[in-house]
């Protein structure tokens, strides 16, 4: 028997198209300067017919009015700035569908614009470059108490936790069938630790530093918190009544992609960064396996937000990738909040941009798109724009002095077409565009490797 939990607008699928749809119809900033050189331009163009019109009645030779009326009429039709009202949407809503079928989603053209922007990527650890699937790999008793013990008061004080550290406790004395005591006065503190009173006696569970805080001796667990963080594992310890009665190593073992996406983004000029709550020992490990260089451990939620207001203020742009409820501040903050698919709701809710697939590679991707789509825009402006500059002369009578030749309306109205079918098929170029992953990393790299634009 199946149950939906979700159905119509509140499916997955149908949030997604919602998504996708909002940022097709948004305007990005460089839309944004489109449309006020269109509202400066239409005027001008008003004014050039009315004064081509008087200058042919003036000093035009007859026909003057008839001439006058062709010259004034083909201004018009061939400065219609359908050209520069479709350069932005065009490539809007072919880049957003390419990142779409890529597992990519923008929230708003604004985003899609700012990805091409990012210079800094910050990554959470658990979940972003890891699996997010930790599991028990060790649990170390101390003052005779017995691994199951250790278990049982850990899943006790751990199952009220959503954190994906302590489902793996739990779940590891779910499969040793380890009787759970149940605890009271549950309490968790983000990204520390979890507290609560078992047979009236404290009992917490959390990383070295939060133990150490409620005066409990751990000079026992040294070697064994030591031999956890150089393996890269995560040292859970349990104290109960103020003593330490084991440490829980869990693993979480590092995406078969993180070591690529930490290359790509390298070779789009992007410095990257590791934030993470977990113990700096356990965090290095992690770095030098995938190839991170900057590394900061042991912080805060809150703290996270904290490092990436403190590289925005020296001038980057940054780029922060989480999936947890600990990193929707961080989210926030960053230039461009990426959230893992496969995370929480609040993360995604505080993102710009979803990556459905949980990919890490993903991101490098939407960057790549992000400063393809800025460009093509970019080629759009200017060959709409050109073009008015150099036939606008031609339609005013110039070459008439020359030549003998005006330009003929219906010429003028094909040649203003061209120019509309000029930019959408520009447009249409980001369909060659493939930033699915691959075993190789992200494909498309024929149209988008090409120097960066420049923000």
């Amino acid at each position: 028997m199946f149950r939906a939990t979700r159905v119509g607008r509140d499916t997955v699928l149908a949030q997604i198209v919602q998504m996708v749809q909002a940022a097709q119809g948004s305007k990005a900033p460089i839309q944004r300067l489109a449309d006020q050189v269109s509202a400066r331009f239409v005027p001008v163009v008003m004014v050039l017919a009315a004064g081509t019109f008087a200058a042919w009645l003036l000093v035009g030779p007859p026909p003057a009015f008839t001439h006058g009326l062709v010259a004034a009429i083909s201004v018009l039709i061939i400065a219609c700035p359908c050209a520069m009202g479709l350069a932005t949407p065009t490539a809007i809503m072919v880049g957003t569908g390419r990142a779409a079928e890529s597992g990519i989603l923008f929230k708003g053209e604004e985003a899609l614009e700012q990805a091409g922007r990012v210079d800094t990527a910050i990554f959470d650890k658990t979940g972003t470059l890891t699996l997010g699937k930790p599991s028990v790999a060790d649990v170390v008793a101390f003052d005779g108490t017995s691994e199951d013990e250790v278990l049982a008061l850990a899943a006790a004080v751990e199952r009220g936790s959503e954190h994906p550290l302590g489902a793996a406790i739990v779940a590891e004395a779910t499969r040793r069938a380890v009787a759970v005591p149940q605890v009271t006065q549950f309490e968790s503190v983000p990204g520390r630790g979890v507290v609560g009173v078992l047979d009236g006696g404290p009992i917490a569970a959390g990383n070295p530093a939060f133990i150490a805080e409620r005066g409990i001796d751990m000079a026992v667990a040294t070697p064994a918190i030591e031999s956890s963080a150089r393996d890269g594992r995560t040292p859970i310890l349990v104290a109960w009544n103020g003593r330490l009665v084991g440490l829980i190593a869990v693993t979480d073992p590092v995406k078969p992609e993180a070591s690529a996406a930490v290359r790509e983004l390298k070779a789009l000029g992007i410095v990257v960064w590791l934030v993470t709550g977990d113990s700096r020992a356990a965090a290095d490990a992690v770095a030098r396996q995938i190839g991170i260089e900057h590394v900061i451990a042991e912080v805060l939620p809150a703290e996270k937000a904290a490092r990436v207001r403190d590289l925005q203020a020296i001038g980057r742009r940054v780029a922060m990738v989480g999936d947890g409820i600990n990193d929707a501040p961080a989210l926030a903050q960053a230039d461009l909040g990426v959230a893992i698919g496969t995370g929480t709701d609040v993360a995604i809710e505080a993102s710009d941009v979803t990556l459905v697939g949980g990919d890490p590679r993903l991101v490098a991707s939407a960057i790549r798109l992000s400063r393809q789509t800025v460009r093509v825009i970019r080629e759009n402006l200017v060959w709409a724009f050109g073009y008015n500059v150099v036939l606008i002369p031609v339609a005013m009578g110039v070459l008439y002095a020359f030549f003998g030749l005006l330009l003929d309306p219906g010429i003028a109205a094909g040649a203003m077409a061209l120019s509309s079918v000029s930019v959408v098929l520009n447009s249409l170029r980001l369909l060659r565009f493939d930033a699915r992953p691959t075993a190789g990393g992200s494909r498309g790299r024929s149209v988008a490797d090409r120097a960066p634009a420049t923000p």
